[in-house]
């Protein structure tokens, strides 16, 4: 009996849900200690009005957590994933019946912001986690007087809330990495791409900080 149990165990799929950043999750997002999380990459699919699914692959340079709830990312702007999120004719509206989670978020239901479907995938810490988003353009944030797109250097800002975030494991194998990468180059090399992905990340905290404050949002 014992021994069927243990194989049943093994075989079993443990899937949790979340609407919230775990720990774990807020560390890697928060922007800080970039050396130590090179090579994270997670995909973030989004759908374009033909139907047809896109993945961006986004570094920790790029993503950027300001509260418990929330994710700040950043694209190039000539990418398809960010003329489809930023465009009103795929978007829809929060006052049109969005299926947001968090009624309480205090910057979602306030305003009639045009808000996109996006999921976010990636493994950490041995698990698959796929988080399902809704975004809107980080437009005229606030960001010492300037536009975020222009802020962030050419790249276009987006900020998303968790509408639903799920972990996966399974008990007979243990997932060793997803899509991960290393810097080419020398050490000066590195060290000018760690000043860059920490250049945007700072735009990404002013922008979304400053929506968030605009908006009533506090940081959790």
């Amino acid at each position: 009996m014992s021994s069927s149990v243990e194989r049943d165990a093994a075989r079993s799929l443990d899937q949790r849900r979340f609407d919230e950043w775990p720990a774990s999750l807020r560390a890697l997002f928060d922007g800080t200690s970039l050396a130590s999380k090179i090579g994270f990459s997670a995909s973030l699919i989004t759908g374009d009005v033909g139907g047809h699914l896109r993945t961006s692959l986004l570094g920790i340079g790029e993503l950027y957590a300001p509260d418990s709830r929330t994710l700040a990312f950043a694209l190039w702007p000539t990418s398809r994933a960010a003329r489809t999120l930023a465009s009103p004719d795929h978007s829809v509206t929060h006052a049109a019946g969005y299926p947001v989670s968090h009624e309480a978020h205090a910057w979602a239901p306030r305003h009639d912001y045009r808000r996109a479907h996006a999921a976010l995938t990636f493994v950490h810490d041995a698990a698959f986690y796929q988080v399902q988003l809704a975004v809107e353009p980080l437009q005229n944030a606030g960001v010492e007087g300037q536009d975020a797109a222009e802020a962030g250097s050419g790249l276009a800002l987006f900020l998303a809330s968790i509408d639903a975030g799920e972990i996966q494991q399974v008990g007979y194998a243990r997932l060793t990495g997803g899509i991960t990468f290393e810097l080419s180059g020398d050490a000066s090399g590195h060290k000018q791409v760690l000043d860059r992905w920490q250049r945007q990340l700072e735009r990404l905290r002013k922008a979304a900080h400053a929506r968030l404050a605009a908006d009533g949002g506090g940081a959790a």
